[in-house]
């Protein structure tokens, strides 16, 4: 979880006051419950077994090494984040829960994601753009080059990623209904020369009260064919892209431009790819969805 400076509404006493913005990121952005099928049915396709080490770097709150731990007796989990706080406050709501055994399959670093260390992955996951945090192509080599030395022999490098010409424009907006609350994704800043950009994440409530910029995020926007050449480069020996093949409420196939996902659901518009180790490469972007198709390149 990249980021983060955020601002809370100065009237005391809303809903946007007490908010937990951790919680509400947990609820609108992530879903650890269908991201570790992904992983088990993307590693067994390519491997006929089960994996057992789940790496997720840029962790934030680890929820989904959580799930992990949960998911089978024998899966451990390593998550690597460099920000203490989102740390912090995954050890008090997401690890505390567990079962202590399943808690003591869950390890915690808090250092930089280029670190080589810890045991060897078979999933490796940087998700929700993390790793767009990277401005240039040496950092970007760089960290790939790490995830690959921190993956087993056999293994799964998966990433998110965002494309189509809509997730490009300036000043949009999309906002999402949840219970209680409206998750806003701010699309503030895109640089068509260097691909810097500004991305903001806003919650709204019941009461009119706003939690302003619980989450900033100003990255690189790299494009799929920049991020596949360099992985090959890393050492990958191949990369897959999956994407959503239909909508699951209209049956409308899905429309591709250039190899990168234009998703006609309105809330997220992301592609699925993944890295594969052996010297392979899988990536996965955007968020697991139904009707995902691979796509070899």
């Amino acid at each position: 979880m990249a980021t983060v400076k955020h601002r809370k509404s100065r009237l005391r006493g809303t809903t946007a006051s007490s908010a937990d913005r951790y919680d509400l990121y947990l609820r609108a952005v992530q879903s650890p419950e269908s991201e570790i099928p992904f992983f088990i049915r993307v590693y067994k396709r390519e491997y006929d077994a089960l994996p057992t080490v789940l790496r997720e770097d840029f962790c934030g709150t680890f929820a989904v090494c959580c799930q992990w731990a949960k998911s089978r007796k024998d899966r451990i989990a390593i998550g690597v984040d460099i920000d203490a706080q989102p740390l912090d406050w995954g050890r008090k709501h997401n690890l505390q829960p567990l079962r202590p055994q399943q808690q003591q399959r869950v390890q915690l670093m808090q250092d930089d994601v280029r670190k080589v260390k810890g045991p060897k992955a078979d999933v490796q996951a940087a998700q929700n753009f993390s790793f767009w945090i990277f401005k240039t192509r040496k950092e970007l080599l760089g960290y790939f080059k790490a995830a690959y030395a921190n993956l087993a022999r056999k293994g799964v490098f998966v990433l998110d990623m965002m494309g189509g010409l809509e997730t490009m424009e300036e000043d949009h907006t999309d906002t999402t209904s949840y219970k209680g609350f409206k998750y806003l994704w701010e699309q503030a800043r895109f640089d068509p020369i260097t691909h810097d950009c500004s991305f903001y994440i806003h919650f709204t409530f019941k009461d009119g009260s706003k939690l302003h910029r619980a989450f900033e995020y100003h990255w690189r926007f790299w494009m799929l064919p920049e991020v596949r050449e360099v992985l090959l480069q890393a050492g990958f020996r191949r990369v897959d892209v999956y994407w959503e093949g239909t909508d699951s409420e209209t049956e409308e196939r899905l429309n591709s431009q250039c190899g990168v996902i234009h998703e006609i659901s309105a809330a997220k518009r992301h592609t699925r790819f993944l890295s594969q180790v052996d010297g392979m490469a899988q990536l996965s972007v955007g968020c697991v969805a139904q009707g995902l198709h691979p796509q070899r390149i």
